[in-house]
């Protein structure tokens, strides 16, 4: 790039570092897109297609990389290395002396980053790059931010910009990068033994993202997060792992509802329309002793406008100060994950809009036919012949149905378990009800802990195996479910999240499991017709005397009743205790199986920057308080 340049003279009105600018001038040719149409043709390479692969030189041969193929409705990225096809949960490292939990670089390579870094630039320079101007957090409230990486890579960078939304450097004016992110590809066989490391370098002022491979899911979607989280600990507010929802009534009440929990825990399923049978009855749940399905009938059920679908952002520009926690997406595009789709039909409007896109899409790891159509169930095979578990679609917020595009008001925050079966021949944790409402100092402490619960989709072979058999399969995925992505610390972010419960006392906090109440197998059906009821009643109010204390008190109180429609759901799937397949004993012993999980995890908080409030509220889970003794803490909002 040289200098009088076109792109030379626009970034200059980017401030960058001199070894970061050095390494562009001396780049062979550098690419600024200044329209979505200019960056998808250079996705497909010099030639335009049908397939383009991308190659890199490294450890003295051609490696290819990824295979981009040029389709009717987008263009299909598949990656050779079923490795590639997923976020290696191992790959984030620290790079910086900031405060931090995460795995050092030195730790694990025996040396600092500044070489590495030095030699990533300096291949920077030998290539043709592609850079982009993003905003992490999306173009409303986001900060401005870079991406820089080789030409043949420029699929990652539109998928990048489709999740975080069009903006150029005319739009931008001169500024100071926030985040820079950084792909060179290669670097993970010539430095890191064909692994994923993405390396974060962190100063007050800027969050470095270095992303040593193509799949987006480290660097362009959950390292955005890691910069936001990083962002709002430095000033004081949380994006948090979170779907939402407004749901409108058949007697047009509104409540938004925002979901949390681990992954599998029912964040996606939350903005999904709930199931019907052939004959429109659903099905609650089948008892996985007698066989016996339950089915309930309901003649209308709620509209639904998605909010936002994982990275919910709680920005403080947005809170209104009424008590009730204000809410927008932190992204412009979603990273879908199209698993659960088998066959046509089963989300027909989401189906329609991915296979007649009015743009073209980015699809990964899904078949993709030189000009034909990307099907959303035909997912890539694997090595070993089944298809793979995590076929994605980048598509934008606005081509989502009924999608709402302004920040809203929370009435009820949920959070998902996924639960085992319980029976009195084989106790587990499964004994959580239907719905439970808990006080603040209890839903932090879900949030704290985040169980990821039974087969959970996402535990592989980097899980505890020791700490899963210990606890019928719990394993932790911490603070809020967003730790995977934070590269602060433990405790830090355990603060800010109760500050953030204690900021918003017009919340109702609400439990809901998934897969299994007791000896009935659920899947989301009870997720779905909680948000059903909790909409009904109007934001989710309950009187005090339809509510009584759950027999472990880390599920606060049960509701007496539950009616949807004229009809009483059982009140064996509100109180599993009393199903005749459970019984107190097997309960009991679940409930300890649940609540020593959550003191061993909890122990690691009680340090001296602590909260003293959170103090307090840990200790009545480790002496086995009752629910009367968080509410002495933290009263409940009815």
């Amino acid at each position: 790039m040289k200098k009088g340049t076109k792109q030379a003279t626009i970034l200059e009105s980017v401030l960058l570092a001199p070894e970061v600018r050095a390494a562009l001038e001396a780049s062979p040719r550098v690419h600024l897109p200044g329209t979505r149409e200019e960056l998808y043709r250079l996705s497909l390479g010099p030639e335009g297609g049908p397939v383009f692969s991308v190659d890199y030189e490294a450890a003295g041969k051609v490696i290819t990389e990824a295979t981009v193929t040029r389709c009717r409705n987008g263009i299909a990225v598949n990656y050779p290395e079923d490795y590639i096809r997923r976020r290696d949960p191992k790959c984030m490292h620290i790079a910086d002396d900031r405060p931090s939990d995460k795995t050092r670089y030195r730790d694990a390579f025996g040396s600092d980053f500044a070489p590495v870094r030095q030699e990533t630039l300096d291949w920077f320079a030998t290539q043709e790059l592609v850079v982009v101007p993003f905003k992490a957090g999306a173009l409303t409230y986001g900060s401005p931010s870079l991406a820089i990486m080789p030409v043949n890579s420029s699929f990652f960078a539109l998928a990048l910009r489709d999740l975080s939304g069009w903006i150029t450097f005319e739009e931008l004016g001169e500024y100071t990068p926030r985040s820079i992110l950084y792909v060179a590809p290669p670097f993970r066989h010539t430095h890191f033994n064909g692994k994923q490391v993405v390396v974060h370098n962190r100063s007050e002022t800027l969050h470095e993202i270095w992303a040593y491979n193509l799949y987006p899911g480290p660097s362009a979607k959950k390292g955005v997060f890691s910069v936001l989280l990083d962002i709002g600990e430095q000033e004081g507010w949380i994006t948090a792992h979170a779907s939402s929802v407004r749901v409108t009534t058949p007697y047009d009440n509104e409540t938004v509802i925002m979901h949390e929990g681990a992954s599998g825990g029912g964040k996606s399923e939350m903005c999904q329309d709930l199931r019907r049978e052939d004959d429109g009855r659903i099905l609650l749940g089948t008892n996985v002793v007698t066989g016996e399905p339950y089915f309930v009938t309901l003649s209308e059920t709620s509209e639904l406008a998605p909010v936002t679908d994982d990275m919910t952002l709680c920005h403080p520009t947005v809170q209104t100060g009424d008590g009730r926690m204000v809410i927008s997406d932190a992204e412009d595009g979603w990273f879908v994950r199209v698993d659960n789709l088998k066959e046509y039909g089963a989300e027909f409007h989401f189906e329609r809009a991915v296979i007649h896109p009015d743009q073209p899409l980015v699809f990964f790891n899904l078949e993709g036919v030189p000009d034909a159509t990307v099907l959303p169930w035909e997912h890539s095979l694997d090595a070993d012949g089944k298809p793979c578990p995590n076929p994605r679609i980048v598509i934008p917020r606005r081509m989502i149905r009924r999608i709402i595009n302004e920040p809203e008001p929370v009435d009820v925050r949920t959070f998902g378990v996924r639960m085992p079966p319980c029976t009195r021949e084989k106790p587990t944790y499964g004994i959580m009800g239907m719905t439970h409402f808990v006080p603040p100092a209890v839903a932090w402490l879900w949030r704290l802990v985040a169980p990821r619960g039974d087969k959970n989709p996402s535990i592989g072979e980097s899980s505890d195996a020791v700490k899963k058999l210990e606890h019928g399969g719990l394993v932790a995925e911490g603070v809020g479910s967003y730790w995977p992505f934070s590269t602060g610390t433990k405790v830090e972010a355990a603060n800010l999240l109760l500050l953030q419960l204690m900021d918003h006392p017009r919340t109702r906090y609400v439990l809901t499991p998934n897969q299994h109440v007791g000896a009935y197998k659920v899947g989301f059906s009870t997720e779905w017709l909680t948000r059903e009821w909790l909409a009904r009643r109007g934001a989710g109010r309950m009187r005090a005397s339809n509510l009584t204390p759950a027999r472990c008190s880390l599920f606060g109180y049960a509701p007496t009743e539950i009616t949807l429609d004229g009809q009483s759901i059982r009140r064996t799937l509100l109180m599993p205790n009393e199903q005749s397949q459970v019984g107190e004993k097997a309960y009991d012993a679940g409930a300890k199986i649940l609540t020593d999980f959550f003191k061993e995890e909890l122990g690691q908080f009680l340090t001296k920057d602590l909260d003293l409030m959170g103090r307090q509220i840990i200790e009545v889970c480790l002496r086995d308080g009752t629910i009367e003794d968080y509410e002495k803490l933290t009263p409940m909002y009815l």
